[in-house]
């Protein structure tokens, strides 16, 4: 699986300002990683994301799993 540096250095982005680069490659490597999942996948793939955010920044999560 490739690194966000990876994404960092792709040639299509190289030119960008820094900010606009980082976004591209975090969207670049979300895209990469969800591409081939059913809507299902994708749904857990978000909630694991959004859980992980909130929990390295010490809140909880503000909506609750059924």
């Amino acid at each position: 699986m490739k690194t966000l540096n990876d994404y960092m250095s792709d040639p299509d982005i190289a030119n960008e300002p820094m900010p606009w680069r980082e976004i591209h490659a975090i969207r670049l490597k979300i895209h990469d990683e969800t591409k081939d999942m059913t809507f299902q996948e994708r749904k857990v793939y978000y909630e694991e994301a959004v859980t992980r955010f909130f929990a390295s920044s010490g809140k909880p999560v503000p909506y609750a799993k059924p």
